[in-house]
């Protein structure tokens, strides 16, 4: 570098993950081997977003900038030879996204530093990125509590269109909203009125960014994809399954105007071709759900007839009564009813498996659950794959600490925290959100991170597709 032997930015405490609203301070290091003539010598602070049609381009058709700010660390006069240390400090903007890096866009924040020199001698720069995360609180997402469900009826022809069919096709999540780390639970239930078994049924947790150029540009990616057996003709299967959240950034990048982020999990059969859409919000500090839960009933009021604390109409009531010498039989009281009745027994089929001829012992049976007013019995539905199968097998219970953060945030006892210096758990605790790779805060040194959860092609870039259908259009175009 001729007269400069070192020229370096450092954060305090090597921090690289801030809040919105947080200050942000370092230290500028420069070290000369001679004296060196400056006009100017600058840091600057410089938050923003860009976005292209070209994959990994970084040739921005669109920018949006948050904050740009300039200090000025020394003015005009020479350099001396030796070490020199010029620290800043700077405020970042409490409305500012989430970072976030992907094939088509950016959102950036960098600390740059200059030395302007005399004219015909050579400028100095250097920058140093940092990452920005917002949390985002589920519970601050409208009509986030409960379940996001669906379903399609597809009606289908078969055997060279001499008969035709329908299946029903319904599912729904335990939730809107997850944290990474969380697991969906998900339960999906086929019924195939038809002589024809069906094709596998598959479900897949998907991520739609959408980059806002002169004509949109929009990349979905399939980070999970689990697939179940088909239901075989005239019957009726439940299927369960359980996808882990991967590592991912959070839905709809606040205050950002060029980048926009969507997920979902999309059912599907694939023979009759029938699909459609579970939304979904993926943030950073999980939805409460005590708060959705119905509060109890009541108690029920106490008839002021039978309390003692009333002895003139207790004293009526006595005198009201037949006697036994006025009454031939003293009639039993009439039991109240509970105002809880008792819930009604699950109606179950009986199935004989021996035959009527032999009744020396008895019949083997096998119970299945009633499921709709024909009485037709629901079978259990296989899996046949999932792309996680060896994380779960690998992974006994998942650390939510180790995907995401929230101040004040507390874990059962039998799910340790994540530490940054654990060499055995994942090198990532808080930028759960900001970018990927991800990376761990603390004194060491940011570390890119790779995790088994999201699948290999992740990184790779594919072509834009379109935009998955809506739900008017998921239906209308199966039904």
């Amino acid at each position: 570098m001729g007269k400069i032997q070192a020229f370096d930015v450092t954060f305090k405490d090597n921090k690289v993950v801030y809040s919105p609203g947080e200050s942000l301070s370092g230290t500028l290091k420069i070290t000369t081997t001679e004296a060196l003539l400056c006009k100017d010598i600058k840091v600057n602070c410089q938050g923003f977003c860009g976005v292209t049609s070209k994959s990994n381009d970084t040739a921005w058709t669109v920018e949006e900038q948050y904050f740009s700010s300039t200090l000025s660390v020394a003015d005009k006069g020479t350099l001396k030879q030796g070490d020199h240390s010029f620290p800043f400090k700077f405020l970042i903007p409490a409305s500012v996204p989430t970072s976030f890096e992907g094939n088509y866009g950016k959102v950036m924040y960098r600390v740059r530093a200059f030395i302007d020199t005399p004219r015909f001698s050579k400028d100095y720069k250097i920058e140093k990125p940092f990452y920005l995360l917002s949390l985002l609180n589920l519970n601050d997402v409208p009509d986030i509590h409960g379940r996001s469900s669906s379903s399609v009826t597809k009606k289908f022809t078969y055997l060279l269109g001499v008969k035709t069919g329908t299946v029903v096709l319904k599912a729904h999540s335990d939730m809107k909203g997850y944290t990474p780390g969380q697991v969906i639970q998900l339960t999906t239930e086929i019924h195939n009125q038809s002589g024809k078994t069906t094709g596998s049924v598959v479900a897949c947790l998907i991520q739609k960014v959408t980059y806002q150029t002169k004509k949109p540009t929009i990349d979905l990616r399939t980070l999970v994809q689990v697939e179940g057996a088909g239901v075989k003709a005239g019957k009726q299967a439940e299927w369960k399954e359980q996808i882990i959240v991967p590592p991912l950034p959070q839905s709809s990048l606040a205050d950002c105007g060029l980048i926009n982020m969507e997920y979902f999990i999309e059912i599907s059969l694939k023979s009759p071709e029938a699909s459609f859409m579970l939304p979904i919000h993926i943030g950073n500090i999980s939805v409460d759900i005590t708060s959705a839960r119905p509060s109890r009933p009541p108690p029920p009021a106490t008839d002021p007839s039978r309390s003692s604390a009333n002895p003139t109409k207790l004293e009526n009531s006595r005198r009201s009564e037949p006697s036994s010498q006025d009454q031939g039989t003293l009639t039993a009281p009439t039991p109240r009813p509970s105002p809880h009745p008792a819930p009604k027994p699950i109606p179950r089929i009986r199935v004989s498996t021996s035959s009527p001829a032999s009744p020396s012992a008895p019949p083997a049976e096998i119970d299945y659950l009633v499921m709709g007013a024909r009485g037709q019995a629901t079978e259990a539905l296989p899996t046949e794959s999932h792309s996680q199968l060896g994380v779960l097998s690998s992974q006994a219970t998942v650390s939510p600490s180790a995907f995401s953060y929230a101040p004040g945030l507390t874990f059962s006892q039998n799910q340790p925290r994540s530490d940054a210096t654990n060499t055995t758990g994942p090198l990532f605790c808080v930028s759960t959100g900001a970018t990927i790779p991800f990376f761990s805060e603390g004194s060491t040194n940011p570390k890119p991170t790779l995790y088994p959860l999201l699948p290999p092609e992740y990184s790779t870039s594919t072509l834009p597709h379109e935009a998955p259908p809506s739900y008017v259009e998921s239906c209308s175009s199966n039904t």
